[in-house]
């Protein structure tokens, strides 16, 4: 189930690059061809890169694709190199707890008040502050459940499956 609503948020995040690149390229032959510009496109722009970047991290998360520097720990035995895998992770979900929390009073706050941005369109708020919210919500989910299936190889001896879908090399 997780891994359907993963692929969900990544297809959302495309369809937000895509939108990007529609609403910049409009800005700009609207400025070069008429002098004028997409109402909000700043806004807009802002809004969209927050799901672009936010939406596909617990399937990048699942799949072990974070950038990582292997210099001193491809040098370690294997219960070695998965043992800081999983500190890691834990250290993940210990950055994203605040995050978490910080995203959801921001989407109460802008939900209470009715928060909107100043523009042309007067858009409301809440849904970048909720995707933001959802988008972490669920990369933390998706990382608390990779722990603990590599704690449980870990404590087995079996090597971490090499993604968080629980397949064993």
């Amino acid at each position: 189930m997780l891994r359907r609503v993963e692929m969900l948020l990544v297809q959302l995040a495309i369809l937000s690059v895509l939108g990007l690149g529609l609403l910049i390229t409009a800005t700009v032959l609207l400025r070069i061809l008429v002098n004028g510009s997409v109402p909000d496109a700043i806004v807009l722009v802002r809004e969209l890169m927050v799901a672009a970047i936010v939406l596909p991290m617990a399937a990048t998360t699942a799949n072990r694709a974070h950038i990582v520097v292997e210099v001193f720990s491809n040098r370690l035995p294997e219960r070695g190199r998965d043992a800081l895998v999983i500190f890691g992770s834990v250290f993940g979900l210990l950055a994203l707890a605040p995050l978490i929390w910080a995203g959801w009073r921001e989407t109460t706050g802008a939900l209470a008040s009715g928060a909107y941005f100043f523009g042309d369109l007067t858009l409301p708020k809440w849904p970048g502050r909720a995707i933001f919210l959802l988008g972490v919500s669920i990369c933390w989910l998706r990382l608390a459940l990779m722990v603990a299936g590599d704690l449980r190889a870990l404590r087995r001896g079996q090597p971490l499956a090499p993604t968080g879908y629980g397949e064993v090399r």
